[in-house]
């Protein structure tokens, strides 16, 4: 009896008129066929993010989930690797020639914070100061100081202090100037909130403490202020 899964032109006939069945595929070729769809599919999905998988895991059918799963994985393990690898932990100084490498070309997803300063200017020492303890609270950010002249030639000491937050070679915030910090009486929570606002790191503070010493400072005026009553026995 012929075999009907022959390669033969009489069985191809066969085939095209319906009266032998398709040709069964051997499991080899079933399996690489499998892995093709799967490649497929993850080449479909290869440009979302781990929240954009999750977001649209409904619309997998049944033969995606595997290759999703595998994909997912494989991101998941990427970004483990960026983390473990983007820890810095502490303020570091650099000088001109560093400022492309350690700013512009910080890496995919890098925070920086550069401060610039000079010597002798107490409210840049303070700035240094919590910025370093900033430093060691978010090490998923790159805190940098570098001397403004040494960084930008001629740079105005009236500019200073100076803080720019760079996020993949864009800069995303500025702060320029003494008054911007209110002076001496920054405290580094105020700083923390600031750069929060600007994206450079992820504060578990709930409202701008600058606010919270305003409102106390508004209270203690309101209760010292005289009222109505004492003002009438005054005029007695």
């Amino acid at each position: 009896m012929q075999d009907p899964n022959a390669d033969t032109e009489w069985n191809d006939i066969l085939r095209k008129k319906g009266i032998l069945p398709p040709k069964e595929k051997p499991e080899d070729e079933e399996e690489e066929d499998l892995s093709l769809q799967q490649q497929s599919v993850v080449k479909t999905y290869e440009s979302m993010t781990l929240d954009e998988l999750d977001e649209n895991e409904d619309e997998f059918s049944e033969e995606d989930e595997a290759a999703i799963e595998m994909y997912r994985q494989k991101r998941l393990a990427e970004w483990k690797a960026t983390q473990i690898k983007n820890v810095f932990g502490e303020l570091g100084e650099i000088s001109g020639q560093d400022y492309v490498k350690e700013v512009n070309k910080a890496g995919e997803g890098i925070w920086v914070v550069l401060h610039l300063y000079k010597q002798g200017i107490p409210l840049c020492t303070l700035i240094n100061q919590h910025l370093f303890e900033l430093a060691r609270k978010f090490p998923q950010t790159k805190f940098l100081k570098s001397i403004s002249t040494t960084c930008i030639p001629n740079y105005p000491d009236r500019n200073l202090p100076t803080i720019f937050v760079y996020n993949e070679g864009e800069m995303k915030a500025q702060f320029i100037g003494p008054l911007v910090f209110g002076g001496m009486n920054l405290k580094v929570e105020e700083l923390e909130w600031r750069l929060s606002e600007s994206g450079a790191i992820k504060t578990d503070l709930e409202e701008n403490p600058k606010k919270q010493i305003e409102d106390k400072l508004m209270t203690s005026i309101r209760c010292s202020l005289p009222t109505k009553k004492d003002s009438d026995s005054d005029d007695d």
